[in-house]
């Protein structure tokens, strides 16, 4: 027989997963820089928010450092970053002073400026699907990349023996906005200064169009009426 004043029912904490072109979850949360809530307070600028498994290990004292070491380098892309673990926010702040003594891969004495969330109660892991099948109450390298209106962009995961590449990360970011800014589409492999890609035609007459705007001219390499390429400007 059923007990309605059973105790011992257990909560759903399947994780749940955000879906890019959506909303960013929004979520309120303690960081080492007091309360924020996301994504409301970096409204009009992209964020980066990113997991790690836990403070206090190798790979994610790498990751740490090269963040810290990028930081204005993203600001210069109008890019706030956001870290999370499963740790409380005292963990956070021994570990980050902790990081300001160390130097690595060139890198010297860096300084975390970006506020890193207190997520023990794993509420933001689960909303974020950062736990995943490597453990249950560490998260995965996840990387979630948020638009100035609070859309989500761009997700990746990584597992935990596996630090992030932090290029990749960048050109994501400088990639997007420049889709968003001048409306095309990037190739394999783009990088800031070589081709990108001019929107397909979608009628019969686009494409009638397209082959004689591109005719002749040097910026454009056009390999089919679907496939055209521009110099990057």
């Amino acid at each position: 027989m059923d007990n309605k004043n059973d105790m011992n029912v257990q909560v759903d904490s399947t994780p749940t997963f955000p879906l890019i072109g959506r909303p960013a979850p929004k979520f309120t949360a303690n960081t080492t820089h007091g309360e924020i809530n996301f994504p409301d307070d970096y409204k009009g600028k992209w964020v980066i928010l990113f997991s790690h498994p836990a403070d206090f290990t190798p790979v994610c004292t790498t990751e740490f450092m090269t963040f810290a070491s990028m930081h204005e380098e993203f600001r210069a892309l109008n890019t706030e970053l956001v870290g999370l673990s499963i740790d409380s926010v005292h963990a956070h702040l021994g570990w980050v002073t902790a990081i300001k003594n160390y130097s690595w891969n060139g890198i010297e004495n860096p300084e975390v400026k970006f506020p890193v969330i207190d997520d023990v109660k794993m509420e933001v892991a689960n909303k974020y699907g950062m736990l995943q099948g490597e453990s249950d109450t560490a998260a995965v390298r996840a990387v979630f990349f948020v638009d100035p209106d609070g859309m989500m962009r761009t997700i990746l995961y990584y597992p935990a023996s596996l630090g992030r590449n932090f290029n990749e990360i960048k050109r994501i970011i400088i990639g997007l906005q420049k889709s968003d800014a001048e409306g095309v589409a990037l190739p394999a492999n783009w990088h800031p200064g070589k081709d990108v890609i001019v929107p397909p035609p979608s009628t019969t007459d686009d494409i009638k169009k397209r082959l004689e705007e591109v005719k002749g001219k040097e910026e454009y390499n056009q390999l089919d009426w679907y496939l055209t390429f521009k110099k990057d400007q």
